[in-house]
């Protein structure tokens, strides 16, 4: 997948992402009717666009969403739901064996060969592995 099969999976599902100066890499919410998601891409370093849309879209596709207003409101959780979608979407279990298979071992490699941060592929090499998202 890439970050344009990521724009048009929200423009088919009716969500809004737009471009956004913010002190934040990006983030999302329920804006009326449809989910919203706003990107600085000043702030993302190179490879990490369709990673952070994806995970945004998890947080769209899951209602993973938080009030940092509530002290009952737990954001890990939302975190973790939004990655595991992500996870799923973008480097899927059987594709990430199978590259394994192939000599594929290293996370850099790994993330390298599905295109995404080695941030997010030590979660999903975890995930796969423990069940957790975090290690």
């Amino acid at each position: 997948m890439t970050y344009n099969d990521g724009i048009s999976f929200a423009k088919e599902k009716g969500y809004i992402v737009k471009e956004y100066a913010s002190h934040l890499k990006a983030f999302s919410g329920v804006v009326g009717p449809t989910c919203a998601i706003a990107i600085n891409h000043e702030l993302l370093a190179p490879g990490e666009e369709k990673t952070v849309l994806f995970h945004e879209l998890g947080h769209c596709e899951t209602g993973s969403f938080y009030n940092q207003h509530s002290p009952y409101d737990v954001r890990q959780k939302h975190e973790n739901r939004a990655d595991k979608w992500a996870i799923k979407k973008l480097v899927p279990e059987d594709e990430m064996d199978a590259a394994v298979l192939d000599g594929h071992v290293e996370i850099w490699d790994l993330a390298e060969l599905f295109g995404v941060t080695e941030d997010f592929m030590r979660k999903a090499v975890t995930w796969y592995n423990t069940g957790n998202i975090s290690a």
